[in-house]
């Protein structure tokens, strides 16, 4: 299981212990965007077909001095969010925000010669989805109307700085999408747009996102 391979590196005594342990890696740098779940989503789904590499994840916001080792190690400037693959102990590819995509990552693991499957005792743990079914429970019950559900879920949502797979970042943007393309628009139209269908959506993510905190249990 992926979960096996990741693990958080706070300290910069715990990157030169990763980098000492698993030469041939990936460092994955997490910013306080949304950019970050999607970046990490896309770099899950291709670890997913490599076993044999470890996932050290950095949280630049509370582990800077860890961030830093990196960007002196690699040489490469420091970015948030950020993938960097290392070989033999050095850096050999990275993606840097939107750059971080499917086919970018997977040019970029293409680097790195297959070896044996590996595994580690501590994961980066999973994400707490409660504040997304509260607000979606007030909305279908009828606590909160739609404007009041569409400013505190989108507000959830940009300020949510969790590591979150790609099932979890597709079924949260069913409902409105990418929050900052949703965000202008919703300026633009000044309440005119086509809320029909929210409840539908609504209804389908809340679903969707119990299925997967019971699964989680």
């Amino acid at each position: 299981m992926l979960n096996d391979r990741v693990v958080l590196l706070s300290t910069p005594d715990a990157v030169e212990e990763f980098l000492g342990h698993y030469p041939s890696s990936v460092i994955f740098k997490a910013g306080t965007c949304h950019k970050t779940m999607q970046g990490f989503g896309f770099l899950e789904d291709e670890l997913q077909k490599r076993e044999d590499l470890m996932c050290g994840v950095i949280r630049v916001v509370e582990s800077r001095p860890a961030s830093d080792l990196v960007a002196e190690r690699s040489g490469l400037r420091h970015e948030s969010p950020q993938v960097i693959l290392f070989r033999d102990g050095k850096p050999v590819f990275e993606a840097n925000n939107w750059g971080i995509t499917p086919e970018a990552l997977g040019q970029g693991i293409a680097l790195v010669p297959g070896g044996e499957p590996v595994s580690a005792d501590t994961a980066a743990g999973g994400t707490d989805l409660k504040p997304y079914m509260d607000v979606l429970e007030q909305y279908l019950t009828g606590v909160i109307d739609e404007w009041q559900f569409e400013s505190m879920y989108t507000q959830i949502f940009r300020d949510d700085h969790a590591l979150r797979s790609r099932t979890e970042v597709e079924v949260l943007n069913s409902i409105f999408g990418d929050v900052d393309q949703h965000a202008t628009m919703h300026l633009m139209m000044a309440g005119q747009a086509d809320t029909s269908q929210l409840r539908v959506r609504a209804q389908s993510a809340y679903d969707q996102l119990k299925e997967l905190t019971q699964a989680a249990a």
